[in-house]
């Protein structure tokens, strides 16, 4: 049975209005330390492919982004970062976003979805580890996760796309 909270949602595509208070939600979320984090390379001069947040009576409460990379050689999205302001946390929202840019990451064709995470979590969605993944920085391989959409594996350099 599905979270009465999630009948408040609404769920859109990011607009250039809702960026900068998508970022609040983002920076609320993780802080100033996640520049440094080896993702972020993959987002560094890049623009997302897809975009979503989620709102309750009007107010950006969630966000999600998509981004173009390259997997050895294959066309795949970065999923990252979600994140999903602390009174809603628990109440299906990341599902909700997650599932909305996977959706997106199939309508684009691309082959596959990679992402820094908890398998736990994502684990639900599809995602399984992706340790032959080389991403352009440190990072914990038992979080690398892959999501094919395509039957495609995880093997080689990540780059942007």
């Amino acid at each position: 049975m599905a979270d009465p909270a999630l009948e408040t949602f609404v769920l859109s595509e990011e607009t250039p209005f809702d960026a900068p208070v998508a970022a609040r939600v983002v920076e609320r979320a993780f802080g100033p330390g996640r520049y440094a984090k080896t993702a972020e390379r993959l987002r560094e001069g890049s623009q997302p492919i897809a975009g979503y947040v989620l709102s309750v009576a009007g107010e950006v409460m969630g966000s999600v982004h998509l981004w173009p990379i390259d997997v050895g050689g294959v066309r795949a999205g970065f999923l990252g970062p979600i994140a999903v302001d602390a009174p809603w946390r628990g109440t299906g929202a990341g599902a909700v976003l997650s599932e909305a840019v996977i959706a997106r990451a199939r309508d684009l064709g691309l082959s596959g979805v990679l992402l820094v995470g908890d398998r736990p979590y994502f684990g639900r969605f599809g995602f399984e580890p992706a340790p032959d993944a080389v991403l352009p920085g440190p990072v914990d391989p038992r979080r690398v996760l892959w999501l094919s959409l395509d039957g495609s594996e995880a093997q080689g350099a990540v780059r942007r796309g």
